[in-house]
C-alpha cells in the first residue's frame, strides 16, 4: 500500500522542529528515535529515498522525495510492524530495500535478510530473495529460508546487483552463494558458491574476484582471481597480509583499494595490482582504524581516508583532487561537524553528505557541484538544539599497564563534577565514537559528567587490541575502567564521593563487575539487560545456538568454571556494597531473564533487593521512547538519591561551549 502527500508538505516535516522551550530537556526528548534510518540518492540526482520510522515507532516506511519541489512525495509501508532499512537506488526509477528489525540498543532497522523491489512511484513490488509461503493451490515464487544482502550494483548494467545469500537451514556452516540479480524482472542467476561465512569483492562488470572469510580457526583468509577468466587461488600474504577487507575496483578492474592488517595492527588503505601482485601503501595510522574511504565520484579513486574512534579526523591522499578541495570547502562551512559523504549521482555533479557533531545528532544536505549551493534535505533529530547540548571532547589516558586508552568525556559546567561512568556493549569490536549520544546527553542535561573508556577489546585500534581483552571480562577490561575513573580523578574533573557505573548489555555486565574489583571506587551502579552469570552464556541466549557462537564464546570466556564463576556478578552479590539499579526486557534473546533473574534473586536472598525495572513487549533494550523515557527518569531518581546533591542544578545552568 502507498500514500501520497505534496512535496513542500514532507519536506516541512522532516525539517521542522518541534523543541519548545521549558519541554526540551525533558527525558522524552532524548528517548525518541531519529526520523532518519537511512537515504539514498537516486543515480540522476532527482530524488531521495529515506527510510522513516511512523511516528509511534513500530513501522519504517520507504519515502521518495522529489528535491526539485514538483511532484509528490511517494510513502511506501511494507506490511503491518515492518521495518525497512538498507536502500539502493539500481536504476533512475527502481529501488531495493531490505526488511528489517528493530534493535532497541541502537534504535534504528537492522536487515532481516529478505529483499524487497520496488519502482519509486511504489507500483511493481517484489520480493527478490525471501520465503513466500503457498496459498492453497498457488505456490509461492520464493522459497529463500536463509539471509540475503545486496554486495554490489552493476552501474554499467542499470537494474542488475549483485546479491550474497546464505541458507538458515542446510547444516551450521551452509555455504555462501552469490547472485547476478535483476531486480526490475527479479530474475537470478547463481555465479559463485563457496563453503562457510564469506564476503565476496567484484570487479565492475560483476565478476567475483576477491572471497574473503574464517578459517575453522577464526583466521582470516582470502582467495582471488589475477584476471578475470582465472581460477581461484590463495591471495598471498604480501598481498592480504593477515587480513584483507576489499574497498572498491578501479575502472580498469584490475587495481583494488583494500584495508589491509599485516600483524593485527590498525588496518591500512592500499592500492593491489592482482595481476601484477604489488600493493602501494596509500594511508594509515598506528594508533587507530580507517573507518570510512572517501572517493572520487560514483567511480574514482580514493582521495581521503576518516579515522573513527574518539578522535575523529580526515587525512587527505590526494590534496590536488578537486574532490578533497570541495570536502575541505564544505567543512570549513560546518565548523565543528564532521562531514562525510553519503551518496554521489552517477554524473557525480551531486552530492549527498551527513554532517554530526557530539551536539548535532546528524543533518542530510546536498551539494550541487554547478551552482555550487548546498540545501538541507533532512536532519536526524530536529528537535535536538545542539546549543543546549554538553560539549563532547575526546581524552587520553595510561592504563596500570601502560597502555594507552582512548576515552570521550561528557559534561556541563566545570569539574569536579559527580560523574557516571558508561562502558559500552560488545564488548569485542565495539567502540563509543566522538558523536551525538542520547544517553550521555541526557545524563550530562542533569548536571552529571559520562566518561565512556574504550577499554582493551575495543574496535577501532585493531585486532591485536581487540584480542588484547579475550579472556578478561572481569580482568584487565575492568582495570582499563577504574583506570579512566581515577584519571578523571586525578584531572578534577570527577567527584571522587560521587561515581555511578552504568551500562546495557555488556556494559550492565561491567557496570556489576567494577564495583565488585574496585569496591571503593563507586557510590551505586546501574545494569541494563546485563550478562550477570557467565556460565548461563554457555546454557541460554542466542550466541549458543551455533557452533560458531559456542566457539566465539569459549575463546574470548574460556572454560574454566572456576574462573567463570569469580567473573559472574550473580555469584558475587556479597561483594557488592553499592545500590544497585536493573533493568531488563522480558523479550530479550541476546540476554535473556534468567540472567536477570539469577542476580535479582541473589540481591532480594542477601536481604539487599535491587531496585529493578523489567517491561514486557521489550528485548534487549528498550525501543518504545515512553519505555525509554521510563527508564531516564527511575535512573535520575536512583542516581539523584546516590549521588546528586544538586547536580541537576548544574546541569540546568551551565553555559554552552563548543566541542
Amino acid at each position: 500500500m502507498k500514500s501520497n502527500q505534496s512535496a513542500s508538505c514532507m519536506l516541512a516535516l522532516l525539517l521542522a522542529s518541534p523543541w519548545a522551550g521549558a519541554q526540551a530537556l525533558s527525558a522524552d526528548l532524548f528517548a525518541r528515535h531519529s526520523e532518519i534510518t537511512d537515504i539514498a540518492l537516486s543515480p540522476d540526482g532527482t530524488r531521495v529515498a529515506l527510510a522513516v520510522p511512523a511516528a509511534e515507532g513500530s513501522e519504517t516506511h520507504l519515502q521518495v522525495v522529489p528535491l526539485d519541489g514538483s511532484g509528490e512525495v511517494q510513502a511506501m509501508r511494507f506490511g503491518k510492524q515492518k521495518h525497512v532499512t538498507d536502500i539502493y537506488w539500481t536504476t533512475d526509477n527502481r529501488l531495493v530495500v531490505s526488511k528489517a528489525k528493530m534493535e532497541p540498543l541502537e534504535a534504528r532497522p537492522y536487515s532481516l535478510g529478505e529483499i524487497i523491489a520496488t519502482n519509486a512511484d511504489g507500483s511493481d513490488q517484489e520480493l527478490l530473495f525471501g520465503f513466500v509461503p503457498d496459498a492453497g493451490m498457488i505456490t509461492g515464487r520464493r522459497k529463500d529460508r536463509g539471509f540475503s544482502q545486496i554486495v554490489g550494483l552493476l552501474r554499467d548494467q542499470p537494474g542488475m546487483a549483485l546479491v550474497s545469500f546464505r541458507c538458515w537451514n542446510c547444516g551450521e556452516e551452509p555455504d555462501t552463494v552469490l547472485f547476478r540479480a535483476d531486480t526490475r524482472t527479479g530474475d537470478r542467476k547463481e555465479i559463485e558458491r563457496f563453503p562457510g561465512r564469506v564476503g565476496f569483492a567484484a570487479d565492475n562488470t560483476g565478476t567475483a574476484r576477491v572471497v574473503v572469510g574464517l578459517d575453522e580457526n577464526d583466521i582470516p583468509t582470502a582467495q582471488y582471481r589475477p584476471t578475470p577468466a582465472a581460477a581461484w587461488q590463495p591471495l598471498p600474504k604480501s598481498l592480504a597480509g593477515y587480513s584483507l577487507s576489499p574497498r572498491r575496483f578501479a575502472a580498469d578492474n584490475n587495481l583494488l583499494y583494500a584495508l589491509v592488517s599485516d600483524h593485527r595492527e590498525p588496518a591500512r588503505l592500499y592500492r593491489i595490482d592482482l595481476a601484477a601482485g604489488t600493493r602501494e601503501l596509500l594511508a594509515g595510522r598506528d594508533d587507530v582504524e580507517i573507518s570510512r574511504v572517501l572517493y572520487e565520484g560514483s567511480r574514482g579513486a580514493p582521495f581521503a581516508v576518516a579515522y573513527g574512534g574518539s578522535k575523529p579526523m580526515v587525512e587527505y591522499i590526494d590534496k590536488t583532487s578537486p574532490w578533497a578541495a570541495m570536502h575541505a570547502g564544505l567543512s570549513k562551512a560546518f565548523p565543528g561537524q564532521l562531514v562525510m559523504p553519503y551518496d554521489v549521482s552517477d554524473d557525480d555533479r551531486k552530492l549527498l553528505f551527513r554532517t554530526y557533531s557530539g551536539r548535532n545528532p546528524s543533518a542530510y544536505y546536498l551539494f550541487d557541484r554547478d551552482s555550487n549551493k548546498v540545501r538541507l534535505i533532512a536532519e536526524a533529530m530536529p528537535w535536538i538544539e545542539a546549543g543546549q547540548m554538553a560539549p563532547v571532547r575526546p581524552v587520553e589516558f595510561t592504563s596500570g599497564d601502560g597502555k594507552t586508552l582512548h576515552a570521550i568525556y561528557t559534561s556541563r559546567g566545570a569539574g569536579p563534577r559527580p560523574m557516571v561512568v558508561m562502558p559500552h556493549g560488545g564488548p569485542y569490536g565495539i567502540e563509543d565514537t566522538w558523536g551525538y549520544n542520547g544517553d550521555a546527553q541526557f545524563l550530562a542535561s542533569r548536571g552529571y559528567a559520562v566518561l565512556q573508556v574504550n577499554f582493551r577489546g575495543s574496535g577501532g585500534r585493531g585486532q591485536e587490541f581487540v584480542e588484547a581483552g579475550y579472556r578478561e571480562w572481569g580482568g584487565k577490561i575492568q582495570d582499563d575502567i577504574a583506570d579512566g575513573v581515577r584519571w578523571a580523578i586525578d584531572q578534577k574533573l570527577a567527584d571522587p564521593d560521587r561515581i555511578c557505573i552504568y551500562g546495557a548489555s555488556f556494559g550492565g555486565y561491567a557496570a556489576l563487575m567494577n564495583p565488585i574489583r574496585y569496591p571503593d571506587l563507586y557510590q551505586c551502579a546501574i545494569g541494563e539487560v546485563g550478562v550477570y552469570d557467565l556460565q548461563v552464556m554457555f546454557e541460554e541466549g542466542d550466541i549458543q545456538d551455533r557452533r560458531a557462537g559456542r566457539r566465539y564464546l569459549e575463546r574470548v570466556l574460556g572454560t574454566d568454571p572456576a574462573v567463570l564463576v569469580a567473573n559472574s556478578p550473580a555469584r558475587n552479590v556479597d561483594k557488592i556494597k553499592v545500590p544497585v539499579m536493573l533493568a531488563q526486557g522480558k523479550l530479550d534473546r541476546r540476554v535473556p531473564m534468567e540472567q536477570f533473574e539469577a542476580l535479582a534473586d541473589a540481591f532480594e536472598d542477601s536481604g539487599r533487593p535491587a531496585k529493578t525495572l523489567v517491561i514486557s513487549g521489550e528485548g534487549h533494550g528498550f525501543y518504545k521512547p515512553e519505555n525509554q523515557a521510563r527508564m531516564y527518569r527511575m535512573m535520575e531518581e536512583f542516581l539523584d538519591e546516590h549521588i546528586g546533591e544538586d547536580a541537576s542544578d548544574v546541569g540546568a545552568n551551565a553555559s554552552a561551549s563548543t566541542d
